[in-house]
């Protein structure tokens, strides 16, 4: 097959984020199949930038191919990112007769968190006879509306949510990344026989032989061990919709208990505000990111690991976050405090309590803390056990190869 997947952010483990379209590209050319990334060259997640010099640049990245879109560059998430957004996807909308040429797809998917980009997905695949697939990553856009409190009659929101009633009404299938989705989408014009759910995952050999971690996080990790200290970790995003303020208010409720030390690990729009909040702790320190090739080594150093959101009811629908992944695979009790749904209760992999409620949460880390060496390690393989049997990055592309098998083959 010749698959092309549109994903704005696509990156690759060297560049940085999103790294889901990667790794499912690769087991896809393994499979012996043709596969095309279409992205921006400007993009927030990724750590590296992709200088080119023409609208459209190609390049090889594993057998992948992957194809540029040159994009204005942005900081934020202000006007500046909008602008970005339409700049790729009207340039990929007005080439699409090109790219279905050049390209010839069996399969196209549209895969850029914002559903606009189906647009062009449903252009390419109808000039090519191609299946048009919607892969969901967040419900958008419910999601700027929950967390971001736009209006639902802001133009932004508009256009996305025409975006969205399209992508359900005119797609041959949607690849749901969480698990809760099926009744908003039927609501939203999806005919339910074309729901699939395929989570995030996690490469299983990246694990076999990691990189180490920079002397300065691991002489720190090691002090703390040496000092006998219970680390709370938290490695990834420093936004918002982290809900980092809730970590820092437990840690200051907890801030007399010496047995406890708090390290979060990760960059982000919120880092130096948070820095500010958490300066007058005295067990809470802040770490540069690390390559995602090191975070095995990082999380091993750590004894229980968290992870939490904002309260709002878009985590009714599920979640799928990667570092929830990488959590799961380190074998390390896990606390999340997410309301909504209790991911880790199901893999019974630690402890859960609601979003925003710093008290519950200081309650959670003082209970797991203090809590025998056995229990904590019981969590720690449930939920590496979990994650293999559930999230292993082969066994999902796998199930996204036999999607598309029964869509091209059923026509």
């Amino acid at each position: 097959m010749r698959i092309l997947l549109i994903n704005h952010y696509a990156g690759s483990p060297e560049m940085g984020m999103e790294f889901r379209p990667y790794y499912f590209a690769k087991q896809w050319v393994n499979a012996g199949h043709h596969v095309f990334i279409l992205a921006a060259n400007n993009s927030h997640l990724r750590k590296k930038k992709i200088k080119i010099n023409k609208s459209f640049e190609k390049q090889d990245i594993d057998g992948i191919k992957y194809i540029w879109v040159k994009t204005p560059e942005y900081n934020g998430n202000g006007v500046s990112r909008v602008l970005n957004i339409f700049s790729f996807v009207f340039k990929s909308f007005l080439n699409a007769k090109k790219l279905a040429k050049e390209i010839k797809p069996d399969i196209v998917i549209g895969s850029s968190t914002y559903p606009i980009d189906n647009y062009t997905a449903r252009r390419i695949a109808k000039l090519s006879g191609a299946k048009h697939i919607y892969e969901v990553h967040d419900l958008w856009p419910l999601s700027p509306m929950e967390l971001g409190k736009m209006s639902k009659y802001h133009p932004f929101i508009l256009i996305m949510q025409h975006g969205e009633n399209f992508a359900y009404k005119h797609c041959d299938a949607v690849i749901s990344m969480l698990p809760n989705t099926k009744e908003h989408m039927q609501n939203h014009g999806l005919d339910f026989k074309k729901w699939h759910y395929v989570p995030n995952g996690i490469n299983p050999e990246e694990w076999e032989n990691p990189s180490d971690i920079p002397d300065t996080h691991k002489n720190i990790l090691e002090n703390l061990k040496n000092e006998n200290k219970t680390i709370i970790g938290y490695a990834g995003g420093h936004a918002i919709s982290n809900a980092l303020d809730t970590l820092i208010e437990a840690a200051e409720i907890l801030n007399e208990n010496k047995k406890i030390h708090f390290v979060l690990v990760g960059d982000g729009v919120e880092k130096n505000r948070l820095m500010k909040k958490a300066s007058k702790l005295s067990n809470f320190i802040f770490l540069d990111p690390i390559p995602k090739n090191s975070i095995p080594r990082l999380l091993d150093k750590m004894d229980i690991l968290v992870l939490g959101t904002q309260k709002s009811n878009l985590y009714k629908y599920g979640i799928s976050m990667n570092k929830l992944m990488d959590y799961m695979m380190a074998g390390k009790p896990i606390i999340q405090y997410i309301s909504g749904y209790n991911f880790i209760e199901i893999a019974a992999a630690g402890l859960c309590c609601e979003s925003e409620n710093p008290q519950q949460l200081a309650d959670c880390i003082f209970k797991l803390s203090e809590a025998p060496i056995e229990e904590r390690r019981q969590y720690g393989e449930n939920a590496k056990k979990f994650v293999l049997q559930n999230h292993d990055n082969k066994i999902l592309s796998q199930k996204c190869l036999d999607i598309f098998k029964e869509l091209t083959t059923s026509s």
